[in-house]
């Protein structure tokens, strides 16, 4: 029994390690290990709540205490999914060595489903992105005229410093033929590789504009609606601190993950509510057939005291918004109508995070077992089948997946 523990002991560190190495995306952002499920076992749609940080508006002139409410928040991450892998082998083969089993079993299955779930999460995370840099259609660091037109990671840099996000663990997910040229056309910037320079995790290719690069073809695509021009409802039904907007039914429903601009709202700096020189980005997180959608970032106006400190949006002048700034205004989608544009990533590692907790381990299992690594928890469980002198094996994940501050992150378009 002994030896037989240690070989799954030995697989399941081995599986860890594999997805510790593949998880190109994942291994990038926020990954927090919820120990307070070690002891039972998490159950799916488990939730934990993450604070937000409080914001404040700034007293000007006057000595006179302004005392602010607390107005804390929270974030809601629900443990919803459960993703696994399941293989089987016969006897002799299990009394292989682990290079052998890593090699012919556990590397390809645990590629297979941590590529699955970093995929699905770099989904998710730029869909509910709504900063977008570059020229749609356009590939980043495109030669044109003998220049290599790389602008678009400088300006998606600026929208993160903009959203306030810290200058430093920030990282940009590229497909190939992106990467391809943006290297070509900025080689002698790239930081040299070194042995100490994440080299360990796939798809890492080095380090400039103040980010680690790596090259993931999980990318999302976005293909966009038929029309990509049209107004917001006379009745737009945005109200302070929501995510609802009303489009004119001349507007067929936007795709999840379309971002498009409100003429007349501008974005403003978080603290100074100062307007920036850019209309404010929206990207549409739900749709129905009627063309009223929810988005993000929430529209905060600041009409009243809870949601003057979150205001996010204002006139060019930086003038406070009204309700009714907001109806029968036109409104402009990112790209042509009908087109499909690769949509890569740059961000901060606190812009999303990744949530694992501990599968249960069963009381009639005798060989299963649980093990955790940075952030990432696994329970491997296997059983033998006697008619067939066959061993079967199932390796599992619990896990959540959040966008936090979602102003921390840029889409570059192609």
């Amino acid at each position: 029994m002994s030896n037989t523990n240690k070989v799954i002991d030995m697989i399941a560190k081995e599986a860890l390690r594999v997805a510790h190495e593949k998880a190109t995306f994942i291994g990038s952002i926020n990954r927090s290990y919820d120990d307070s499920f070690a002891k039972s076992g998490a159950k799916i749609g488990s939730t934990l709540r993450v604070l937000d940080p409080n914001q404040y508006t700034r007293r000007q002139g006057s000595r006179i205490m302004n005392v602010q409410d607390q107005n804390s928040s929270t974030q809601t991450i629900t443990v919803a999914t459960q993703d696994g892998v399941d293989m089987r082998f016969n006897s002799a083969e299990l009394a292989q060595d682990i290079d052998y089993l890593s090699e012919r079993y556990i590397s390809p299955a645990m590629s297979a489903l941590v590529s699955g779930i970093d995929g699905d999460c770099l989904t998710t995370a730029t869909k509910e992105t709504f900063n977008t840099a570059g020229t749609a259609g356009t590939v980043v660091g495109t030669v044109t005229s003998g220049f290599s037109d790389t602008s678009a990671l400088g300006k998606a840099r600026a929208k993160l410093n903009q959203g306030l996000a810290p200058m430093d663990d920030r990282s940009v997910q590229m497909d190939s033929v992106t990467m391809a040229s943006v290297a070509n056309g900025i080689k002698g910037l790239f930081l040299p590789k070194t042995e100490v320079e994440r080299a360990w995790r796939d798809g890492f290719i080095g380090q400039t504009a103040a980010s680690t690069f790596y090259e993931n073809e999980r990318t999302w695509s976005l293909t966009n609606i038929s029309d990509v021009t049209g107004t917001t409802d006379a009745a737009s039904l945005v109200t302070d601190g929501g995510t609802t907007v009303d489009m004119h039914s001349t507007v067929v429903s936007p795709a999840v993950g379309c971002v498009f601009t409100i003429d007349g709202v501008y974005a403003c700096h978080p603290e100074t509510k100062a307007a920036y020189a850019h209309l404010q980005q929206f990207t549409v997180t739900t749709t129905s057939a009627g063309a009223g959608c929810t988005v993000s970032p929430t529209i905060y106006l600041g009409l009243s005291d809870s949601t003057a400190a979150k205001r996010n949006v204002c006139s060019s002048s930086g003038a406070a918004l009204a309700l009714t700034d907001f109806n029968s205004k036109t409104l402009l989608f990112h790209g042509s109508a009908s087109t499909t544009y690769r949509q890569n990533l740059m961000y901060h590692r606190d812009a999303f995070t990744f949530v694992t907790a501990d599968l249960p381990l069963m009381d009639d299992a005798h060989k299963c077992v649980r093990m955790t690594k940075d952030g990432i928890s696994l329970r491997v469980w296997q059983a033998s089948d006697i008619r067939n002198d066959e061993l079967l094996l199932r390796i599992d994940v619990l896990y959540g997946f959040k966008t936090l501050r979602p102003a921390w992150a840029c889409r570059i378009s192609n």
